[in-house]
């Protein structure tokens, strides 16, 4: 005798919905009240599969959507396995795939069934998708990846020339998205088949984990003697990757071995592709390394230039007194092997970094680099042809290497990131101890800290916000977190967890150039690699920061001095002669007008943005500083005060260069408005 389960799932209805479902509850609540408002006058059964999630998606469903059928795995079984599962119990006549992150027209379904109505050949039909902002998946209409195809996608050839039917076999960009038409593939994330087409061929592949297993039925439909469909005249949104953003999975490395294996299992040629794929997938690895790095990799290359330029230069110079020349035999080893010694004393000095150029740095290696250098050729006397090379070759670089960096800084604002942003920080934590910890350090006055969000054990959380902080991801993708939002400090509260909770995350985080600090009991100091940090601020009295030392002072008078004579002279008589003729007021013109007072003792170039009422001395009034950088309100004081103070903690000479190069690119580029 039948269950009334098996007398239900025995009944047909016109179609089933299966949603695989991880992590992504917010999206699958709007997706099933937009399922709902088109599923009027068509009998519906709707199949929810939830992977495993952990973010609260299955006490949800229960509650609020108590009709579906709901699937609640113990583990995640994967995209295609899970779809199996409600393929198995589905009885429609039309069977729909669609992706948690998906909202659907009020006419989709209608107008989909129709067509299937009209086209008895049709076995997979897919309709337009688009992204958030409204522009073509490209996904939703493709090719089969066979080893041209493949070679056009990897190298970019689909892109460059993407009306091309010889190129862009791929995503098929040179056919006309408004149209209705067979093609090879349609998008996993929305998919229509006939029950028939199931009951002939079966659901997906298991070996396929996430992607390439909506081509791989794509392809066994058309072998099947079925037709696929893309159809242009409904549409849906799919917010693309938001289940992979709360895995820790490498989504580049899962695509393309997805695509070796479909090549594999259907294509006689899967070696010449294998070795597409495979660099396809060393590539991108290779670009998101040089984007992240691309900072370190220029000064590299910049360093070992200037070196070699300025040990060619020497060689010239010395030319002229008794010296003929390095041999030619050992030409490649004087021009690489010294130059490549200064990068890696320059490295070890800590003047690579991928978000700063450091000026001071790279002069201490210098410095560091000739000692080590004239030591060296005491043991290789047949390339130490004279030290006075060595000495010209280092007068030389003491000048280009911090030249081009001030350059950069100054003309092109590149690498002042560091000084002048906010340290990026998570908080690994979500209970009251970790919040009030990043309010802590939010309001601290010595540094100033970004907190870019929390991190939560679970992934119940992520998406909400706690006291103003957004969750952002859970413990087992805090890598992938750190890495997308430029994390550069970690935080964990030994209130909320476990020190093999800490550990194992500073282990999954190893080669990050991630500063992680644990909070003491009582969040009143942090314990980092070298250094413990008090939170509760120092009564002001007691501190003493760059801007009162001498030799800063000394030097800020020396910069304030050395740019103010030739604007005097040159700039100053103009300014005053234009604000006379135009009474239009700019922040260029105020900059100027205002230099004067720097004479008087009562401003400098750089500074607070007034004088405030507290007993430490942050400087003399600036004309400019991070006030206006930053583009803060002067009468916003506890901001200010702030930004005041981190000043004074840190002014040095580069700092000032970095705030007025970035203060008169502000200044001309709302001068042109």
């Amino acid at each position: 005798m039948e269950t009334p389960y098996e007398e239900r799932i025995r009944v047909s209805v016109d179609l089933s919905i299966i949603i695989v479902n991880y992590n992504v509850k917010e999206f699958l609540q709007n997706l099933l009240v937009s399922i709902q408002r088109s599923i009027k006058g068509i009998s519906t059964e709707i199949i929810v599969v939830d992977n495993a999630s952990d973010d609260g998606s299955v006490e949800i469903i229960r509650e609020k959507f108590p009709h579906i059928k709901l699937i609640a795995n113990q583990k995640n079984v994967g995209f295609g396995a899970a779809n199996n599962q409600g393929l198995a119990v589905a009885s429609g006549e039309y069977i729909l795939l669609l992706n948690p992150d998906t909202i659907v027209q009020e006419d989709t379904f209608h107008k989909l069934i129709e067509f299937f109505r009209n086209e008895p050949n049709a076995g997979l039909v897919g309709c337009k998708i688009l992204n958030s902002d409204g522009t073509l998946q490209l996904a939703c209409r493709r090719g089969f990846p066979g080893p041209w195809t493949s070679f056009c996608k990897v190298t970019g050839l689909s892109k460059l020339f993407p009306n091309s039917r010889i190129f862009a076999k791929y995503n098929l960009t040179y056919l006309d998205e408004n149209d209705t038409y067979e093609v090879d593939a349609i998008s996993g994330a929305f998919m229509m088949m006939r029950k028939e087409l199931y009951e002939k061929i079966g659901g997906f592949d298991s070996q396929f984990f996430m992607y390439g297993e909506d081509l791989d039925l794509c392809y066994r439909a058309q072998t099947a003697g079925f037709r696929n469909y893309y159809f242009h005249d409904t549409q849906i949104i799919h917010y693309k990757g938001e289940s992979t953003k709360r895995s820790s999975l490498d989504e580049t490395k899962v695509f393309y071995d997805a695509m070796h294996l479909f090549v594999k299992k259907h294509l006689s040629s899967s070696f010449f592709v294998h070795i597409i794929l495979r660099f396809a997938i060393f590539l991108r690895t290779l670009v998101a390394f040089m984007n992240v790095y691309r900072l370190v990799i220029l000064a590299v290359i910049m360093d070992f230039l200037f070196f070699d330029v300025s040990l060619f230069f020497a060689d010239k110079i010395y030319a002229m007194e008794d010296w003929h020349g390095f041999p030619q035999r050992t030409i490649y080893i004087i021009y690489i092997i010294p130059a490549s010694i200064q990068v890696i004393i320059s490295s070890l000095s800590g003047a690579y970094r991928r978000d700063s150029l450091s000026v001071l740095r790279v002069i201490y290696s210098i410095f560091l680099g000739f000692f080590i250098l004239s030591s060296v050729t005491f043991f290789f006397k047949q390339y130490a042809y004279s030290r006075a090379i060595i000495l010209l070759t280092y007068g030389l670089l003491f000048f280009f290497l911090p030249f081009w960096r001030i350059i950069l800084k100054m003309v092109f604002r590149i690498g002042i990131v560091d000084s002048l942003n906010k340290i990026r920080t998570l908080v690994v934590g979500i209970n009251g101890d970790s919040v009030y910890l990043a309010e802590k350090l939010k309001q601290r006055f010595t540094s100033l800290h970004n907190i870019v969000g929390l991190i939560s054990p679970t992934r119940k959380e992520i998406g909400t916000k706690i006291n103003g902080f957004e969750v952002l991801g859970s413990m087992d993708n805090i890598q992938k977190i750190i890495r997308e939002n430029r994390i550069n400090e970690v935080i964990f509260s030994s209130n909320e967890l476990s020190f093999n909770q800490m550990l194992s995350i500073v282990s999954l985080c190893q080669g990050e150039n991630i500063e992680f600090k644990v909070s003491g009991t009582g969040h009143d100091f942090l314990v980092g690699k070298s250094s413990v940090t008090m939170l509760d601020d120092i009564p002001l009295l007691e501190l003493n920061y760059n801007i009162s030392q001498l030799p800063h002072r000394l030097s800020k008078l020396i910069l304030d001095y050395t740019i103010l004579i030739p604007v005097l002279i040159f700039v100053y008589p103009l300014i005053y002669f234009l604000q006379k003729v135009h009474s239009k007021e700019t922040d260029f013109r105020s900059f100027i007008l205002g230099m004067p007072g720097i004479l008087t003792g009562k401003f400098s170039l750089v500074g607070p943005g007034k004088e405030r009422n507290i007993d430490l001395y942050l400087g003399k009034t600036g004309l400019t500083g991070l006030w206006y950088t930053e583009r803060l309100d002067r009468d916003n004081n506890e901001e200010a005060v702030k930004l005041d103070i981190f000043y004074a903690k840190n002014q040095n000479i580069w700092l000032d260069l970095e705030i007025l190069g970035k203060s008169i690119g502000i200044m001309f580029n709302e001068g042109k408005k």
